[in-house]
């Protein structure tokens, strides 16, 4: 009786240790494939922003090779139909085509207008940066439409949070904030 029990355990773990070797293609692709991403259309030759359908990667990814399929485009519904010839960028380098790999590279490195903090490295649980239009009202990237981005990036500039909130709070309530003058630093 034990060994029997002991044969059908066995052959559990075998199942599922399978299961986990044929899931972790699929669970990368999953990842691989998820976020918006930004491409250039080729029927436009303009930036275009895309969702792929992940979770038929991650599924392809399972059953044998993922097959990459557009789940969103800023181009939709006019032209819907199209061939998705643009999925092969994405193919080619599925990290340097996410609006957030993008605006990170983008603001790496760059200083606030403001306060002139050097941005390092963007983390997904901070606080979105934001920028500062020709006009001088801040806006947080993720407000605007991503196709949009590479035009904004050569006309904004870059504004951290804190500075952002601020200018914010000026803009909308200047009733409320009072300009006092910096005292020269004293010696002592």
């Amino acid at each position: 009786m034990t060994g029997t029990i002991l044969f059908v355990i066995a052959l559990l773990a075998m199942a599922v240790g399978l299961f986990v070797f044929r899931a972790i293609p699929g669970m990368r692709a999953y990842f691989e494939y998820r976020g918006k991403r930004l491409i250039t259309c080729p029927e436009t030759h303009k930036p275009a922003a895309v969702d792929v359908a992940a979770v038929e990667a991650a599924v392809g990814a399972f059953v044998s090779e993922p097959a990459l399929r557009l789940k969103q485009c800023s181009r939709w519904p006019e032209r819907q139909d199209c061939g998705q010839e643009c999925l092969q960028q994405i193919e080619v380098d599925p990290q340097n085509c996410l609006v957030w790999n993008i605006v990170a590279n983008w603001y790496e490195g760059k200083k606030c207008v403001y306060c002139h903090k050097t941005f390092g490295k963007l983390n997904h649980l901070d606080h979105a940066p934001a920028l500062l239009s020709p006009d001088h009202k801040t806006v947080e990237w993720r407000e605007l439409c991503p196709e949009q981005l590479p035009d904004i990036f050569s006309t904004h500039s870059p504004v951290c949070w804190n500075c952002h909130v601020a200018q914010t709070f000026r803009r909308l309530y200047p009733e409320l904030v009072v300009e006092r003058e910096q005292e020269p630093k004293r010696m002592m």
